[in-house]
């Protein structure tokens, strides 16, 4: 108990999540190898790297998914190896994933969808069932309410009966990024978030998550659409065969050799590389 209050401590207060040495392994392949790293408060922190290098792993060591053979997780002072897939959800930290995944069953709605990513705000003990139904009935406006306007913030309140599978796939995209601002995130988890969307679409959606970093919430994206993540983040991290390559603002990342050479290529080179 004392190692994790120790370890807790060393957390600065503008950070709210820090990776220390993960280390996970699928039959003896090392997918992640004594990654650290950690992401300031309201900052937009990008992870990229190729194909296979352990991404989409970290996202689901982080959120619970899976547990990593070595390291430790903290976000706001707590113990992530301590907690459920659904106590990360409750401390703060909702994700998407790179396959769209929507409710459809017994015809739900877009709205319907929403309402289901407030699930840990609506669930009342038996005792408030039997003698607070007013109280309850209030909660569930006040749900509907926000998920109006989370419809709203990000442009499909148009949509709100519809059902999902009638919007287009950029919009679908749209509605599991509203889905996870329901859980009144502070850390938002985004797993090529822009894969599949055409250049329109990546332009509103790039400004989406400025507006979302504007309301003060922290963003891990993972994204191979460059051009996306050199105008929005503020950080990025390099991950080559499950290890950390680099990791630095866009200029270090573009300027360094290493990972011109393992994942961006030779037109993201620039003059006065660090490395050279």
């Amino acid at each position: 108990m004392n190692e994790v209050v120790q370890r807790q401590s060393q957390l600065p207060a503008d950070h709210l999540l820090r990776i220390e040495h993960v280390t996970k392994r699928f039959l003896g392949l090392t997918a992640l190898k004594n990654v650290s790293f950690s992401i300031k408060r309201g900052q937009i922190k990008a992870l990229i790297g190729p194909n296979g290098a352990g991404k989409t792993t970290l996202l689901n060591v982080i959120s619970g998914i899976l547990t990593p053979d070595e390291g430790h997780l903290y976000c706001k002072n707590r113990d992530l190896l301590t907690m459920k897939p659904h106590q990360i959800a409750g401390l703060g930290i909702s994700r998407t994933f790179q396959l769209v995944r929507l409710f459809t069953t017994n015809n739900a709605t877009v709205l319907d969808n929403l309402l289901m990513g407030a699930h840990l705000k609506l669930k009342p003990s038996v005792t408030k069932s039997l003698f607070l139904r007013a109280s309850i009935k209030k909660q569930e406006k006040n749900v509907r309410e926000t998920a109006c306007r989370t419809l709203n913030f990000v442009g499909l309140e148009w949509a709100k009966d519809y059902l999902p599978s009638a919007l287009s796939f950029g919009n679908k995209r749209l509605l599991e990024i509203a889905r996870a601002l329901m859980a009144d995130p502070d850390l938002l988890l985004l797993d090529e978030p822009a894969s599949g969307l055409n250049d329109a679409e990546v332009e509103e959606f790039r400004k989406l998550l400025l507006s979302i970093k504007e309301k003060g919430l922290t963003i891990l994206l993972v994204e191979h659409n460059m051009k996306l993540v050199m105008d929005i983040a503020d950080e990025i991290i390099v991950l080559e065969f499950g290890q950390k390559l680099a990791e630095g603002s866009c200029e270090d990342i573009c300027s360094d050799r290493r990972v011109i050479e393992a994942y961006l290529g030779s037109d993201y080179s620039k003059a006065g590389d660090r490395n050279s």
